[in-house]
């Protein structure tokens, strides 16, 4: 399916595009100040869960001594955009995001060993800045940025048959992407994502095994999607700042 999206947001764009066009082909901006924008994406993350494991199966975990269980890569991830830019340069902008992952982790039950699954999630909103530009490539320019986000996150798992574990804590991301504007309004976006985030692992055990156990929502994160941009309005003066 992910292999697949490119083409979706190819073929959803294209009606917008076209419209564009009738109404007079109206040209993107070359400045970006007072640019507004709303971006969705889809994509997947590679995460690493070695600390964890490396914990859960060391000499002190309740998995020492027991056969691993099957790591999970990495996961799917979702994040809407809505950002202004305050200069030609520089955009701020609130990223809301969620994630889900399932994990397998080895623990002992009457003498033998079980695999139980470990159920993640993690959504939140980050608040940051974008650096950008313009380059005059494509049908109406690339606009390249990078920028740094952070903001509050629930974060959270779930062993089988074991309780909710939960906490608010705080992402940083590290954002790296372009978007191709294929007309005035519209445009593809491509967007790579570095993310720090960890979260509880319940201990089977917390007198035998005190932990603490923490699982990742972060590492790499590869995404597509869709922006659609609000021209600044000549008639509303701009503050600068």
């Amino acid at each position: 399916m992910l292999r697949r999206l490119p083409l979706l947001l190819a073929l959803a764009a294209a009606p917008a595009l076209a419209q564009d066009e009738d109404l007079g082909g109206e040209r993107a901006p070359t400045d970006l100040d007072g640019v507004g924008r709303i971006t969705v994406l889809a994509g997947y993350r590679l995460t690493s869960n070695g600390t964890l494991y490396d914990a859960w199966y060391g000499a002190s975990g309740p998995g020492n001594g027991l056969a691993r269980a099957p790591e999970s890569a990495g996961a799917p991830f979702g994040v809407a955009t809505f950002a202004y830019a305050m200069s030609d340069l520089v955009e701020v902008g609130i990223d809301l995001f969620g994630t889900a992952q399932n994990l397998r982790l080895s623990e002992p039950v009457d003498g033998g060993a079980v695999s139980r699954k470990v159920s993640t999630l993690s959504y939140g909103a980050l608040i940051g800045l974008r650096f950008q530009g313009v380059l005059d490539i494509g049908p109406q320019g690339l606009v390249p940025f990078a920028g740094l986000l952070t903001g509050p996150t629930v974060i959270s798992s779930k062993r089988e048959g074991s309780a909710l574990q939960e906490k608010v804590t705080q992402a940083w991301v590290g954002s790296l992407g372009a978007t191709l504007r294929l007309s005035s309004k519209w445009g593809l976006t491509a967007e790579y994502r570095f993310t720090l985030l960890r979260g509880p692992v319940e201990s089977p055990d917390a007198a035998r095994w005190p932990g603490p156990f923490s699982f990742s929502h972060g590492g790499s994160g590869f995404a597509l999607g869709v922006t659609y941009a609000f021209p600044p309005d000549p008639s509303r003066p701009v503050s600068h700042f």
